[in-house]
């Protein structure tokens, strides 16, 4: 029995199922790291979570099947999220030139940012996945500061309406 477990938990360590050791959790501060946008321009995290709540939302691959249509879920949702105050940040691997090809291509409203070295999925405790070394698809809420809401693996085409729901529980509280 015990070595079933512990040839378990290495076949999903492998496969990258298991949270990271940094991973971070509600509550935790929320990490001040900058990035380079799509057009080039450093963007530090914390003077964008001064501005208000943040959704920031970790995907592998610009222009990708998933990674498309869980943008252009934001995307559509993304007037409901400024009239909200919602900022919305989305963050791949990719380098800036990808990342201004995938705003232009689909009309993407949000910044996105381009983590060609990893530190911003580090810093969030992002995994990412085995071989491809790209960051597995998770988003967080940033309120005051801090990680108000976390989902470790986001949805594709429904993103917006899942960051909805935890938008009015977050509300509720």
């Amino acid at each position: 029995m015990r070595n079933s477990f512990l040839i378990m938990a290495a076949m999903l360590s492998f496969l990258g199922c298991s949270r990271d050791a940094g991973a971070l959790s509600v509550g935790d501060a929320a990490p001040n790291v900058t990035a380079r946008d799509q057009d080039g321009r450093d963007v530090n995290l914390a003077d964008v979570y001064a501005k208000g709540p943040t959704l920031i939302y970790f995907y592998p691959k610009a222009g990708t099947p998933g990674c498309t249509a869980q943008a252009c879920s934001l995307r559509d949702a993304f007037p409901d999220f400024s009239s909200a105050n919602i900022q919305v940040i989305g963050v791949s691997a990719d380098t800036v030139e990808a990342q201004k090809k995938f705003t232009e291509e689909f009309k993407l409203p949000f910044t996105l940012l381009a983590d060609t070295d990893l530190a911003v999925a580090k810093a969030f405790g992002v995994p990412t996945i085995p071989v491809l070394g790209v960051p597995k698809r998770q988003s967080f809420i940033v309120r005051d500061g801090k990680i108000a809401w976390i989902v470790e693996s986001a949805k594709t085409g429904d993103h917006a309406a899942e960051v909805r729901e935890a938008l009015g529980k977050l509300e509720a509280k």
